[in-house]
């Protein structure tokens, strides 16, 4: 199986233990990240709760969950099994109440790793800080300085994640009219339901590399705005996968040019 994003930040994190950066950012690639939770029986229809298989380690209690459907058939030998697919940001929030940790990716991959009901309490509380969301407009843009380069990979990290959220994200260095600077990331043509997705996402990365939210602005703008064409000029630009269309193949003989061929 190829080496997943879990797999390559738990091998930097690994690699250095003593790093902060590196354990932040398989932190960060954790909350973002889709997880397969392994359960104790299957959802009835209708069922809006889940029951966890539980490992008892200890005397600690921890929740199964993998990175890849296939490394979850792996753990159970290939039986079927029942499972619920969630992000770690929302797994973390589901666990911390209950004092219960992650077992992830166990005896099935180099990221295995177990994750103590603390842990989930501590993701739990990054994921819930709330995000910084302006409407002023700066007075003036220039190009980003300052940012920490481990911030600016990790910011990169965690926007090729987000997947036709956005068309793409610029950053910058504004000044307002008060004589107060900040850094801005303007997201253009977010749909509105994904700005508070956006915002938390960045947020969240800010917290896990040292940096106050408060030193990044996340505003969202439609790309025919004069002032996006601004930012294109001196800002940073972060580009979001989009979602590949379907490729519409036309109907046989629609084509007046391309007739279709007795066979």
């Amino acid at each position: 199986m190829t080496e997943t994003p879990l797999d390559h930040a738990h091998a930097q994190m690994q690699a250095d233990p003593d790093a902060q950066m590196p354990r932040m950012r398989f932190y960060d690639r954790l909350l973002g990240a889709e997880l397969f939770v392994l359960l104790e029986r299957p959802m009835a229809a209708g069922q809006d709760r889940i029951e966890p298989k539980i490992l008892t380690s200890e005397g600690v209690s921890f929740v199964l969950a993998f990175d890849r459907e296939e490394r979850l058939s792996q753990f159970v030998d290939g039986v079927e099994a029942p499972y619920a697919a969630l992000t770690g940001r929302a797994l973390a929030k589901m666990l911390a109440p209950q004092d219960i940790g992650l077992g992830l990716n166990l005896g099935v991959a180099p990221s295995e790793i177990l994750l103590d009901g603390a842990a989930m309490i501590w993701l739990r509380d990054i994921a819930e800080q709330g995000p910084t969301s302006i409407d002023a407009r700066p007075v003036s843009l220039n190009a980003p300085r300052g940012l920490p380069q481990d911030v600016l990979i990790a910011l990169d990290a965690k926007l090729a994640g987000l997947t036709g959220l956005a068309a793409g994200a610029y950053l910058a260095l504004a000044d307002y009219a008060d004589g107060s600077h900040s850094h801005i990331l303007c997201f253009i043509d977010a749909a509105p339901e994904a700005h508070e997705a956006l915002a938390r996402a960045v947020s969240e990365t800010l917290h896990l590399s040292g940096v106050e939210a408060g030193m990044l602005d996340v505003v969202f703008l439609p790309s025919h705005e004069a002032f996006v064409a601004k930012l294109a000029k001196v800002g940073l630009r972060f580009d979001l996968p989009q979602v590949e269309k379907p490729r519409e193949r036309p109907a046989p003989g629609s084509d007046p040019d391309n007739p279709p061929k007795l066979r």
